[in-house]
């Protein structure tokens, strides 16, 4: 564990000490023990997320804002008679590794809800097994449309293939539009090169990026692709120079754009790079021994820190002293969580104060009637599961840091 444990053993009421149920039964709800102590019943929320390998910055920050929002519930007691707690697994960010833990949360039936996955490829390992499972699963990062609005959402025929499937964070079609008309009608590019990592997440952004940006005038000078876990792409960048490009378009992950930017201005392309929120990390900038001054990523929301919204999440982060930041997806994975302990909020006080037989089915339905105003603005669900929070913002490299430079509310 990277962080302080959550204390799950004891609490104190102002009657005497309250002993909490280990084993998590969920049937019989709060009740008296023969001392007159009131049993807890133990709620547990998995989440799923890369803790370990090149992506392990973002699955960290994942991982502690859940279990930050878990520790807010229980210390305010926000649903009477639970006790939540957290069950963190590793994915790597491999989809195989994301299915088995599916399958281990799914067999818990002390979980009632899942945080994650961070990547989108991951996300359709996962989702069948939860959905056979009735398991409320939330993404605070998926961003590939198909998740939510199935195969031929591209064609204009969308259909929600998983009822148990929600995500915090808007969608590819929202974020490649808003960086197209970034791109073009703010940064003035008219020629691009769109490159992607041949991932569900960089394919399906690529494409979108490069669709809109055609469709306000603008030229595609090529494309090209790239494999995870490589490292030479002086070929491609040779491409990118020759092509006249006046800008880069990347959809894929910081380990490999950081790489990318780089040799694209070592072959003698001094342009700027683009990506989404898959490169939206300081890790981008560390990766590349030249300057990176100029490039751009989008990511979904505001910027935390400049949120009204998000004060006391970042306040209390800071307080928990957890080893790693909450980076891109901490108020978002935050969120997720406590639209799950709402759900489990509205099941118990619907149900007479204490959990139903079929609580992951009702934990479900709750949750597309979830509204709450959270650490990234309103949440709440459409009829695909998805955020209506629709806001987005450009962050440029600026020295060694990414700098915010436009945010806005995407219309269509």
């Amino acid at each position: 564990m990277r962080h302080r444990p959550l204390l799950l053993l004891t609490t104190t009421l102002a009657a005497g000490a309250l002993t909490l149920n280990a084993c998590g039964s969920r049937d019989d709800g709060a009740k008296n023990d023969d001392n007159g102590s009131t049993t807890q019943t133990t709620v547990v929320i998995g989440i799923d997320a890369p803790l370990t390998g090149s992506l392990s910055a973002l699955g960290q920050g994942i991982k502690n804002s859940v279990d930050l929002a878990a520790r807010t519930a229980n210390k305010n007691k926000e649903v009477k008679g639970i006790t939540f707690r957290t069950e963190p697994l590793d994915d790597q960010a491999v989809p195989a590794s994301g299915q088995q833990n599916a399958t281990k949360l799914v067999a818990d039936k002390t979980v009632l809800g899942v945080v994650g996955p961070l990547n989108s490829g991951v996300a359709q390992s996962m989702q069948g097994v939860f959905a056979r499972a009735g398991l409320t699963q939330v993404s605070p990062a998926n961003t590939s449309p198909e998740l939510s609005q199935g195969d031929s959402w591209l064609k204009g025929t969308k259909k929600r293939p998983f009822k148990t499937y929600f995500r915090t964070a808007t969608t590819d079609i929202i974020q490649g539009r808003f960086a197209a008309q970034y791109a073009y009608n703010d940064a003035k590019k008219k020629k691009a090169f769109i490159v992607d990592d041949k991932q569900t997440y960089g394919v399906g952004l690529a494409s979108i990026f490069g669709q809109e940006f055609k469709r306000l005038g603008g030229d595609i000078t090529g494309t090209d692709h790239i494999t995870t876990k490589e490292t030479d792409f002086s070929s491609v960048a040779d491409k990118v120079k020759n092509s006249g490009a006046d800008i880069v378009y990347y959809g894929g992950q910081y380990p490999e754009g950081g790489l990318l930017a780089d040799q694209v201005k070592k072959a003698g392309a001094h342009i700027p790079l683009m990506g989404g929120d898959g490169i939206y990390d300081p890790a981008f900038i560390t990766a590349s021994s030249e300057s990176n001054d100029g490039d751009l990523g989008t990511s979904v929301g505001y910027p935390v820190e400049q949120l009204d919204s998000a004060k006391t999440f970042v306040q209390n982060y800071k307080a928990a002293d957890y080893k790693d930041p909450y980076a891109a997806y901490g108020g978002y994975s935050y969120d997720a969580a406590w639209a799950i302990i709402q759900a489990i909020k509205n099941v118990v006080n619907d149900n007479g104060g204490k959990l139903p037989a079929d609580a992951r089915t009702k934990v479900t339905e709750a949750m597309n009637k979830v509204s709450f105003d959270g650490v990234s603005g309103k949440v709440s669900f459409d009829e695909f599961g998805d955020t209506t929070n629709k806001q987005l913002t450009v962050y440029q490299v600026k020295g060694d840091t990414w700098k915010s430079v436009k945010s806005a509310t995407f219309k269509d």
